[in-house]
């Protein structure tokens, strides 16, 4: 009866020890986890801020868009207004 009890004994203490290292993985797959999840937050932080960013370069690309556009427009306007001026003169 005494070998039976140790061993039953010895089952349930192996046992045991076998559930402590389950939980013991558990746990460092537990703050793996959270360590991935805080990663995943900075990442999208960061790709928040990249995309503020990109917006405000949009709209300085478009503000530059006109500007250059109106520039564009005024140096024909002027050629075209100097030619004329020098036609002018030369059929005179």
């Amino acid at each position: 009866m005494a070998e039976t009890t140790g061993s039953r004994l010895d089952r349930i203490e192996s046992k045991l020890d076998q559930l402590a290292e389950a939980m013991i993985t558990l746990a460092r797959a537990e703050e793996k986890l959270a360590g991935l999840k805080q990663d995943h937050d900075r990442t999208f932080e960061r790709m928040n801020k990249f995309s503020a960013k990109l917006d405000d370069i949009e709209k300085k690309v478009d503000d530059n868009a006109r500007v250059v556009q109106v520039i564009n427009k005024l140096f024909w306007i002027a050629l075209v207004a100097i030619a004329g001026s020098i036609a002018a003169q030369l059929w005179m």
